[in-house]
This record gives structure tokens, sequence and C-alpha cells, in this order.
């Protein structure tokens, strides 16, 4: 998950309300319809079918609380997350708060996730920001975005992804599995993750946008992959308007079971991918 350098909240898809900034946002995007070759009941359907598949889907980033998903996130730039957890494993078992964190200290964090890409930095941006937690937010996570962009490590996305998985907020983080989808599917096209995010705020029907972020990361992991497609497992085969699209019969609706976070079960037909 690209970011500068950087207990899960149950919901169902149609379930509490969205933030006020959410609100506001989402209003302003509808006041100019985007130009895309769907209707909106197609999108409506395509998320229906998605919130059918995983009605709880949650991060692959396994995580403790609050403080290790804030993290594991930041670890996780440039980083599969399967690589990111098995760093995590061992430094969450010794330190899964950041009093705790803070007082193991940067040279035994660097050591501990030595594995993970440009782990020098990443050591000291979750060495600072635990001890920021530490000694400006007693400890706690802040819910708020300025708060948290301000944190080392952290920016846009990985604040959107801890106020979407952790509290509840309808936000929306674009990675690069949500980039390729909306673009490739041509449904929130966008040549940066912020055009991309904005596309699809515009289009995401009420009681959809709590989920979206892993709905569609998921789908991109597992179905709408980066090289090729694998359009057999899609079930929404029929309504994508994909260039790349290779079989246009959608796949059957399977609801799969809920799981903790962590590795997330695979549609019917579909395969992890090498992490």
């Amino acid at each position: 998950m690209a970011e500068k350098a950087p207990a899960t909240k149950r919901a169902t898809a149609g379930a509490g309300k969205a933030a006020p900034v959410a609100k506001a946002v989402r209003a302003k995007a509808k006041a100019k319809a985007p130009k895309i070759p769907y209707t909106a009941e197609e999108v409506a359907e395509i998320f229906r079918r998605f919130a059918v598949q995983r009605a709880h889907p949650t991060s692959e980033l396994e995580h403790v609380n609050t403080f290790t998903l804030l993290v594991a996130v930041v670890l996780s730039a440039q980083m599969t997350d399967a690589g990111v957890n098995r760093a995590t494993r061992g430094l969450f078992a010794r330190a899964s708060t950041p009093e705790a964190m803070a007082a193991l200290g940067e040279d035994e964090i660097r050591e501990a996730i030595k594995t993970v890409g440009f782990f020098r930095t990443k050591a000291k941006n979750v060495q600072r920001l635990s001890e920021i937690l530490r000694d400006e937010h007693g400890g706690q996570v802040p819910r708020d975005r300025a708060a948290l962009e301000a944190l080392p490590g952290v920016g846009r996305k990985t604040a959107n992804v801890i106020m979407n998985t952790a509290f509840g907020e309808e936000t929306l983080a674009v990675d690069t599995h949500i980039l390729r989808i909306g673009n490739r599917i041509k449904i929130a096209p966008g040549k940066t993750p912020e055009a991309v995010e904005q596309g699809f705020l515009k289009i995401i029907p009420e009681g959809f946008l709590r989920h979206a972020h892993h709905w569609l990361i998921l789908h991109g992991r597992f179905v709408c992959k980066a090289r090729k497609p694998d359009c057999a497992v899609c079930i929404i085969a029929d309504l994508c308007k994909a260039d790349e699209k290779w079989c246009g019969t959608p796949a059957p609706l399977v609801a799969l079971p809920d799981a903790p976070p962590g590795p997330q079960p695979l549609p019917p037909g579909a395969k992890r991918p090498g992490g």
C-alpha cells in the first residue's frame, strides 16, 4: 500500500451514519455527476453484490487494536500485507501500545522490521509516532484527520484507512488496487489516487461507502489482478466495462465467511497471490 514511508469495528453495509465531513464531500460530489459508462442502477448492483459476497470485510493487515493497525499501515508502504504481517507478529507480541513501542526503542524496532522495505525510515517513524501518541494523545490514536496526518509516516491514505477500519468513518483510501480498478473498469477514472477517490465518492450509493475500501481492495487483490483480471471468478463480470474483460458471465454470488484481521477468505476458484 503506497504511502509516504510509512479492534476492527464491525458493521453491515447499511449500518451507521456518515460523518459530517463525509456527508459534505458526498453532497458536493453529487453536484457534478461523473461521465462513466455505468448507470446508477448498475453501480448500485455492483456494490450490492460486493456486500452480499463480504458482509463484514476487514484489513488483511494483522492487528490487535487501533495502534497496531496504524503501525501496520505505516509499515505497508511499498510492501505486501503478507510481508508486513510476517514482520509485525513478533513486534506486536513485544509492543502493542504506544508506551511499549516507544520504550522498545528505534534500534529494536528496526531489527524487528528489517525484512520490510525502507525499514530504517519506517522504524524511525514508528518510534516517533509512538512517542507523540504517548505524550500528546494520552496513548490513544486520534480519529481526527488533521491529528492523524500530523504523525510521522502518515498521509491521507493512511489516515483514511484508520478512520474507516478503526473508527467506522465513511472514508475511501485509494491504494494501487483501487486505483487500477477505478481506471480499468472505467467506473472512477483518474490519474491520481485523489482523483479516483473523488470519482468513487460521487457514485457509491448511500449505505455502501463504509465497506467500499475493503471490497475494492480485495476484489483487486484476488480477482481484478494487475497482470490479468481473473474474469471467470468475478461476480460483476456481466456489468464490467473493462477492455481487458475476457468473460462476461458472472461467477456465482456466494456469501463468504467473516474473518478477523489478516488473510481474508477467497472467492470460489480464486487464487491468493504470492506474498
